[in-house]
């Protein structure tokens, strides 16, 4: 995957076009989990408590945040390097028509992804940094804007549910709960968690890319390690699954989503766009989605 980033042009016209959550910030994100129907629903939450934060000047549905001094600076351009969303009071309105109602849907959080893309990890291997060592990382959460993490906090805002791969993994049988399964970017899954979602009638692709790569997860040490695809372990592989529905090319690359769609596919319906500033910039891309 090519990692784009989002930028904050300083002058008579402030444009953000990239956001990006690095790791080395180590807000705390902590996990709990709530119970609605005998089903143990995955629940993170950011705490910005300790952060002197500042509101960014972006078209946004929502209010968004960052770290006040907590950035790049790069030929007069400020790449700042954590967000946090907030609900605006302006907006409530609008929030009402497209939170979801629905307790028959549930996002699945992609901790795995998520875990991938930490150095050392998967990447520095792509980039010959690093030798196979790093093919096997520890399973850790934190919300990197390559695993949708800007569509995590949204949708949570928006009152969605979320299970996390490590659910699904354990538990395929768990989607049997639900009628719509919404993916964010996980782009690495068990082939376990793969069966479970291909075979669910109605999954909603968000983000391009997803079940990209085949990885086994090691529970007792919490880790999680590349089996097959992403050019692994032999370049020819792509989909680590053999999928005929991967739609990494050309839908990943297109960041913009200015004519974004949902298509049909044998088991529900694909974005064909990267849609993490689109998520946050349209409001009827959202309303398509609680109601598709």
């Amino acid at each position: 995957m090519v990692i784009n980033f989002k930028i904050i042009f300083i002058g008579i016209v402030v444009a953000f076009i990239t956001l990006v959550i690095f790791t080395q910030y180590q807000t705390e994100i902590s996990i709990e989990e709530s119970n609605i129907h005998g089903i143990e629903f995955f629940n993170f939450n950011i705490d910005f408590k300790d952060f002197d934060m500042v509101e960014l000047p972006i078209d946004s549905i929502f209010i968004i945040k960052a770290i006040k001094d907590d950035y790049i600076l790069d030929k007069n351009t400020y790449r700042y390097l954590k967000l946090a969303f907030e609900l605006d009071d302006e907006n409530l309105s609008l929030y009402d028509e497209l939170s979801n109602t629905d307790e028959k849907t549930v996002v699945i959080f992609p901790i795995f992804t998520s875990s991938a893309y930490n150095s050392p990890g998967f990447y520095d291997y792509y980039s010959d940094r690093c030798d196979v060592s790093c093919l096997t990382v520890p399973i850790k959460l934190i919300l990197r804007t390559e695993m949708g993490g800007n569509g995590a906090q949204i949708l949570k805002l928006l009152n969605y549910k979320f299970l996390s791969d490590i659910d699904v993994d354990k538990n395929p049988e768990i989607l049997n709960n639900f009628d719509k399964v919404i993916l964010l970017h996980n782009e690495y899954v068990t082939k376990k968690e793969f069966d479970a979602i291909t075979s669910h009638p109605n999954v909603i692709y968000l983000y391009p890319n997803a079940l990209y790569a085949e990885i086994e997860v090691n529970y007792d040490q919490n880790t999680a390690t590349l089996i097959r695809g992403h050019g692994y372990p032999e370049k020819h592989i792509d989909n680590g699954f053999d999928w005929v529905f991967d739609n990494t090319r050309p839908y990943e690359f297109d960041r913009d989503c200015d004519n974004w769609e949902f298509y049909e596919i044998e088991n529900g319906k694909m974005l064909n766009c990267f849609p993490e500033e689109q998520l946050y910039e349209d409001a009827s891309l959202l309303k398509a989605l609680k109601e598709i």
